[in-house]
This record gives structure tokens, sequence and C-alpha cells, in this order.
């Protein structure tokens, strides 16, 4: 194993808490699934003009860092990676929060679209690979207080 791999699983190990810790914050994501639970530090993207400028020029991301995009309403979402510098996994929830889709490993400055595939109202970018590492699937839960009518609720 190579040690920018070893880096990698150890700063994911880092991510996964135990529920007691999952408290609702604006600057906090949790997920969770048969997997176990993960915990991102996130921006909040709830606006058309943050989520134009999402996570573009940004050279280097900590392994527990995110943005969520927030819409008003679930639909179909469509990303690019126009001016986007590193890899970046995309989890699309739909309007409970619930993960509809992922995107894996996408390829900075890549044009091509990348659909959500099924209606979203939530979209979390989290560094390349990622989602494949700590095994986030389809079906697992988000908790954050922009999710109003959540699956997985705050409180």
């Amino acid at each position: 194993m190579g040690s920018r791999t070893y880096a990698v699983l150890i700063s994911a190990a880092a991510l996964v808490a135990g529920p007691a810790a999952s408290a609702c914050r604006d600057d906090t994501l949790w997920l969770r699934g048969d997997w176990g639970t993960a915990r991102f530090n996130v921006a909040v993207a709830d606006d058309a003009g943050e989520r134009a400028q999402g996570l573009m020029n940004v050279e280097k991301m900590p392994a527990a860092a995110g943005m969520l995009f927030v819409y008003d309403r679930e639909r179909p979402v469509s990303f690019w990676m126009k001016n986007t510098l590193i890899p970046l996994d995309m989890i699309f929830a739909d309007a409970e929060g619930r993960v509809v889709a992922i995107h894996e490993n996408a390829i900075p400055h890549d044009e091509t679209p990348i659909p959500s595939g099924a209606p979203s109202q939530y979209v979390l970018e989290i560094n390349g690979g990622l989602a494949s590492t700590l095994g986030i699937e389809v079906g697992s839960e988000m908790k954050h207080p922009a999710i109003e009518a959540a699956a997985w609720p705050c409180g």
C-alpha cells in the first residue's frame, strides 16, 4: 500500500464517528448508512451565485470537508467540472436527504454534464474517491439543518 493510499485511509477513518456526536450545525453535514456514519465540515451553497461558483479554483480540500448545494425544491440537477481543479465525488440526495445517486471521481476541468439521474434537492461534493473509501451508497441518509423534511432529522 502506497503512502498516499495509507494517508487517505487514515483521513477517511477520522471521518467516521458515533451517533452521540451527531449534533446539527450549519457547517456540519452527517451521513449514515449500513456502512457507518461520517461527518463533513461543509460550506453551504444555497443561492444561484454560490451554486455557480461551487468549488471552482479550489486547489486542495481537507479530507473531512465538502460543499453542500441546496436547491429550493427537488428536481433533476446537473453539474460540470469547469474550472474545478480537484477530483470530486458528487452525492445526490432527494428532499428527505436520502442519497439517490453518487458520481465518483469527477474529472477536473471536464465540461461534460454530470446529471443527478433522479430528482435531487441536495448535492454534497467531497474529495474524489472518498465515497467509495467510506462505503457511502445509495439509500444513505444526510443530516443537516437545511434538510427540512429529513429522513434523519436534526433535534
